[in-house]
């Protein structure tokens, strides 16, 4: 009975990072036997986890047949709070996005920005789906974390130091799973299929996190991925942290969008028509692209371009791979740099999946 249920458990974690697969497939990643495979698969078309997705391509045989996870059979609800905002993703086994929603609302460390937290939260999942087929609300807030203590131990965006963080727990009706910022949106990216990468966060602050054989690695004391506040121009430009020239000051979003005086999306939509702007990105890229450079040398990984900046990284990867290669003679190939999954409030989904991976892990 154990085997068969750690086989249950190895099949669901390899289809969670996968739109289908076959039979076969199965068999032969997991290195488990066909029979072993075949009465997984079925008890959990049994359950309603499984379903069959269509056929192979021919090859001149018979077509297997795909299978895949019944993606409503359960739900996560991921929120990301800044010191302005709360991002908030309904999220599916299939790692969808259901439906999301961001809102202004300023931070404050006082039990009515919690019980605000949860109106907003418990109104907008509510008339989406069913509580009892929610697994759980994940939080993501920028900052250190300590996780057993539920500790905000230091935010500099939030301005907070050993902030307490279940009053918070203790309001929201599920359960739930608190993560920084970064580190959640390098989860979204599903960590057991990536192995070895770099999370840049390019959003209102920067961030980061590194994932290493397909587990986050925090460093000693849960500070490693601190890219944002790397020194990057020597007596340069002031940082938020109080230091002068950090990475932030010139790679966060906010660099573009003035400090919130204007939307990003605005921002970009002015490129090409607006020469001030046209110069202000150039400008970006440039120290972006050095920022880059300096991590792949640490690294040697790929760098995933991530956060709010990240999700229109598609179109300019081409012109920042350029200028990324000009800074680094040991790899003329800028093709390790990569734009992410998720486009919009990628933290507060990978906060969400952490619901999913607990689920596998608990063996349903």
């Amino acid at each position: 009975m154990e085997k068969k249920v750690s086989a249950r458990q190895k099949i669901l974690d390899f289809m969670l990072n996968q739109e289908s697969t076959t039979k076969a497939e199965l068999a032969k990643s997991l290195d488990l036997s066909m029979p072993t495979v075949l009465s997984g698969i079925a008890d959990l078309t049994e359950k309603g986890l499984v379903i069959e997705a269509g056929e192979m391509e021919s090859t001149g045989g018979r077509r297997a047949r795909r299978i895949a996870l019944q993606e409503d059979y359960c739900l996560s609800v991921g929120v990301d709070i800044t010191a302005h905002h709360i991002g908030m993703v309904l999220v599916n086994l299939g790692g969808k996005i259901v439906a999301w929603q961001r809102k202004r609302l300023n931070f404050t460390p006082d039990a009515a920005y919690c019980r605000n937290v949860l109106e907003q939260v418990e109104a907008f999942y509510s008339c989406r789906a069913q509580e009892d087929k929610i697994l759980g609300i994940g939080v993501s807030l920028p900052g250190i974390i300590h996780r057993k203590e539920h500790v905000l131990v230091k935010s500099h965006a939030l301005h907070l130091e050993n902030y307490s963080l279940r009053m918070l727990e203790q309001m929201l009706p599920l359960p739930v799973y608190f993560e920084n910022d970064a580190n959640a949106a390098m989860l979204a990216e599903n960590p057991g299929k990536v192995k070895n990468a770099v999370y840049l966060s390019l959003s209102s602050t920067l961030g980061g996190a590194v994932c290493i054989d397909g587990e986050l690695y925090t460093g000693q004391n849960r500070k490693a991925g601190e890219f944002g506040h790397m020194l990057l121009v020597p007596d340069g430009r002031p940082c938020y942290c109080g230091k002068m020239g950090c990475a932030d000051a010139y790679c966060a979003a906010s660099v573009l969008t003035g400090n919130g005086n204007m939307t990003l999306d605005a921002f970009m939509d002015s490129l090409g028509q607006d020469g001030r702007a046209d110069r202000i990105w150039e400008d970006y890229l440039d120290n972006l692209s050095i920022l880059i450079s300096n991590l792949r040398m640490i690294f040697d990984t790929d760098i995933i371009l991530g956060g709010d900046v990240g999700g229109y990284a598609d179109g300019y990867l081409v012109k920042l791979r350029e200028k990324v290669a000009a800074h680094n003679l040991f790899d003329l190939d800028a093709s390790y740099l990569k734009g992410c999954s998720y486009r919009r409030e990628a933290s507060a989904v990978g906060v969400a999946k952490h619901f999913f991976r607990k689920f596998v892990e608990e063996g349903i």
